[in-house]
């Protein structure tokens, strides 16, 4: 167990182990596309859900 201090009353001053930082590349224009066609998808699926619920009630 990585222990910083310890006070004289007994408590441990315990802080997680930081993980190395990594930086998000820009997504290319595949990726991109892919994001647009999912948001499509996504946008068809809550529309119909919102006709369906209309239909029903």
């Amino acid at each position: 167990m990585y222990t910083t201090t310890q006070i004289d009353n007994g408590i441990l001053n315990n802080y997680a182990v930081e993980p190395e930082m990594s930086y998000a590349e820009y997504p290319g224009f595949y990726e991109q596309r892919n994001y647009l066609k999912l948001g499509g998808v996504a946008a068809l699926f809550v529309a119909s859900l919102i006709m369906i619920s209309f239909v029903v009630s």
